[in-house]
């Protein structure tokens, strides 16, 4: 009971850890891009940029919308239900993991996801560093 009591708080622990080094990435030559560019293409308010989440509920999901644009993952779920809701658009599509993201990230432009900073490489750019 102890030693699983024990293996649970040191995976939480690690999550946390490994979703606080957080970077936003982009294809080497997209132009440079803002934070509030980023912020309003995570959000539904723009379509200049084509962002790609991580799956919903992970802990670099919740530390990337808490750290992006000030939010929680209730609130950033309201906000794409009244999007979905009115016709506006459609929600960052979901990838399992940080390989992922790179990996679409590296073959598109316009595309901007992200990831753990351990992950980059010379395939992505770091346009914003969320520490």
């Amino acid at each position: 009971m102890k030693a699983t009591a024990l293996s649970l708080l040191f995976a939480l622990f690690a999550a946390h850890v490994h979703a606080e080094d957080i970077v936003v990435i982009v294809n080497p030559t997209a132009k440079p891009v803002s934070k509030e560019q980023i912020v309003d293409a995570y959000l539904g308010r723009s379509a200049e940029l084509m962002p790609v989440d991580q799956t919903v509920g992970s802990a670099i999901y919740t530390e990337f919308y808490k750290k992006a644009t000030g939010r929680d993952v209730a609130q950033i779920k309201a906000i794409w239900s009244r999007i979905l809701f009115t016709g506006r658009g459609q929600p960052p599509k979901q990838l399992p993991d940080s390989a992922a993201v790179k990996k679409i990230v590296a073959a598109n432009p316009n595309a901007v996801g992200y990831i753990e900073k351990s992950a980059v490489d010379a395939t992505v750019k770091v346009v914003l560093p969320l520490d």
